[in-house]
């Protein structure tokens, strides 16, 4: 692996127009409902739902109000994601009343920040003298390394340097605090994430001691003696959350060992992924190819052993945590939407490293299922947890289930993930495309126009896609004289039959094959039409013997889509079903239907219930008849009203 010049290049939002049927109505959602929606929340004016108190902590800390600290101790990253969010909206939708709103909020924020740069509203108003004295459990780097992240998004989008400037003053006071000089505090946060904002920082401000702070949290991580766990000895071996524990369980904070040396995915999941994203960052940019084979070693583990096939991770909502191999049940899982958020980001960083087609399907895998389905299709209502199984009756009546919701909320005590949700759509044109001195790769198929730097200039790329519905993609160039480079276009590892044509003509691909990008080397004029076609086949998915939860059973995928049942469509008792999978299938694009889907639509066979009269045990077998069962995406699902949901099916 090369130093930084060899990594591809992310493009800004800014420079990505989206046009897509698809993926327009998204954006159009978050601009006009979601952005407006959390913003009421974090002013508490939404009806019924649990109060944020983010605004009111901040009017605190700033001196405009009186009154305590309320919610939890890193609810200033609900501000800062929904800055973050409205920044990357602003990169392509200009909208001055929001943009005054926003720097009215970033003023409030400014106003609260110490002389000496520290920033953090629960500390300010509650326990001033306690700053650093809990990293394990209180999250001050992670929220400082929200802000940082709102603040470049924000700079990027106006120029405006209110936000970057307080970030920077921050900043450079936790790089007087933190360190391995004499002096200064050997440690890290209990939750990752200022890692990959300071690399986000570096990148925008070109200041290294950005970059070397970055690189000395990670470094440090791990290492003997253990900062965390020495620390929690300090307070007494008082936990922030839960008061006093006999044990500290510091493979939690992927605090256990080294990063180098981790070669198995443990702890909270959306720690871990913020954790890997800034390890492979750091990684690209120094070289660094003993911190690039663990990030490679991490990845293998999930997506080989860890990870839902809708891209989820975190099985058990104990730590929100991953388990250890295999252990993927569908019914008690967690899957928390901010944890797809972090493997997209995890996956498009190990792109900008090697262009391997492993990473964009996995990318593609989180994106389609799991942080679309984190939201309803009216933008009021949210999923923390991403079940593959759900009974209502379980939701509401056994305890070990209480952390699914059978149908979303209007928002949580804890909001990390709607707006995370948000400013991942937002910012979505970083992930169609990337680009080096001479090849442009598409990454995602996702309508529009981009502007994408190349050695010799900018190239402007013009897509139009019916995807993920249609995996009929075409291609065009805006360039004002013949230009010589590459085209690299993903064949997804879902996709067993695709076709190419330029100009009409077709071409054959197998040559052009490398790790699952298609090359296509030539000379391109403003004349020139690339039609790329990814035939979409129903497709009946097995699991691994080893991952027990699911032996016996079936899933359905068309193209990223993965399916499931609902009750709104089959009737209850879901689990009585099972799928015929020796008989055909059919996808029937069904314009009524949540808005307009395809559905997968296909035979089965129901267990009937009527003849076992009040048995609960009995020698016979129940029996069977033939019903048709009609199946819709994942991330749709919820959007009727409370029901029995299944992805995994019984198959006879």
């Amino acid at each position: 692996m090369e130093k930084a010049k060899e990594l591809l290049q992310t493009v800004s939002p800014k420079h990505v127009h989206i046009q897509d049927k698809f993926w327009s109505d998204y954006n159009r959602l978050v601009r006009e409902v979601v952005i407006p929606y959390q913003y009421d929340a974090l002013h508490d004016r939404i009806p019924d739902a649990e109060p944020s108190h983010a605004i009111k902590n901040f009017e605190i800390a700033a001196g405009r109000a009186e009154g305590e600290f309320h919610g939890f101790v890193f609810q200033d990253t609900d501000v800062a994601k929904w800055i973050e969010a409205v920044g990357y909206s602003l990169m392509t939708h200009p909208d001055p009343e929001l943009e005054q709103m926003t720097d009215d909020v970033i003023q409030l924020v400014s106003e609260a920040q110490g002389e000496d740069g520290y920033l953090n509203t629960y500390f300010t108003i509650k326990e001033p003298d306690k700053r650093w004295s809990n990293l394990a459990d209180c999250h001050e780097l992670y929220t400082a390394g929200h802000m940082i992240e709102a603040a470049v998004s924000y700079y990027e989008a106006t120029g405006k340097r209110q936000l970057l400037d307080v970030v920077c003053k921050f900043v450079d006071y936790i790089d007087s605090v933190f360190g391995p000089e004499p002096g200064k505090l050997r440690g890290y946060d209990g939750h990752q994430e200022i890692e990959l904002a300071l690399v986000k920082l570096y990148r925008l401000t070109g200041e290294e001691r950005y970059l070397k702070l970055s690189q000395f949290f990670i470094d440090e991580r791990g290492q003997e003696p253990n900062f965390l766990h020495d620390e929690w000895e300090k307070r007494g071996k008082v936990n922030f959350f839960v008061g006093k524990i006999d044990h500290m369980d510091t493979a939690y904070n992927q605090a256990h060992l080294p990063v180098r040396e981790q070669k198995v995915a443990v702890g909270h999941a959306v720690r871990a992924v913020y954790m890997y994203s800034a390890m492979a960052d750091l990684a690209g940019l120094n070289g660094d190819t003993t911190l690039y084979d663990a990030c490679k070693t991490l990845w293998n583990n999930i997506v080989t052993r860890q990870m839902y096939i809708t891209g989820g991770i975190g099985s058990t909502h104990h730590g929100e945590a991953f388990t250890f191999d295999y252990d993927l049940p569908n019914d008690t899982v967690y899957s928390e939407t901010c944890a797809a958020v972090g493997m997209v980001f995890f996956a498009h960083r190990m792109l900008q490293i090697e262009p391997k087609g492993e990473y964009g399907d996995v990318l593609e895998r989180a994106l389609y299922n799991t942080v679309t389905a984190g939201m309803s299709q009216d933008g009021k209502h949210y999923f923390y947890v991403n079940p593959l199984e759900v009974w209502p009756q379980a939701c509401h009546h056994n305890p070990g289930k209480h952390h699914v919701k059978p149908v979303r909320q209007k928002w949580f005590g804890c909001s990390c993930c709607p707006p995370n949700v948000a400013r991942l759509i937002t910012s979505l044109g970083s992930y169609v495309y990337s680009s080096s001195d001479d090849t442009i790769y598409t990454h995602l198929y996702v309508g529009g126009e981009a502007t994408l730097p190349l050695s010799d200039g900018t190239v402007k790329i013009v897509q139009q896609t019916g995807y993920p519905w249609d995996g009929a993609s075409r291609f065009t160039f805006d360039v004002e004289s013949k230009r010589s480079f590459t085209l690299a276009l993903r064949l997804p590892g879902w996709c067993s039959r695709a076709s190419l044509q330029i100009n009409g003509q077709n071409v054959a691909y197998a040559d052009q094959l490398r790790d699952g990008y298609v090359y296509i080397a030539r000379e391109w004029s403003a004349d020139d039409v690339v039609e790329w076609k990814l035939e979409m086949d129903v497709q009946t998915i097995y699991a691994n013997p080893k991952l027990r939860a699911n032996v016996g059973k079936v899933a359905l995928q068309r193209g990223p889509l993965v399916y499931c049942l609902e009750q709104a469509d089959n009737g209850d008792q879901l689990s009585s079903l099972l799928v015929e999978t020796d008989k055909p299938m059919q996808a029937r694009y069904d314009d009524e239907l949540l808005g307009g889907c395809v559905v997968i639509e296909g035979s089965a066979l129901r267990e009937q219930e009527q003849d076992w009269n009040d048995d609960l045990y009995r020698t016979g077998e129940s029996t069977r008849t033939g019903q048709s069962f009609t199946a819709v995406p994942y991330f749709m699902w919820g959007n009727r009203g409370e029901g029995e949901m299944a992805v995994w099916l019984r198959r006879s």
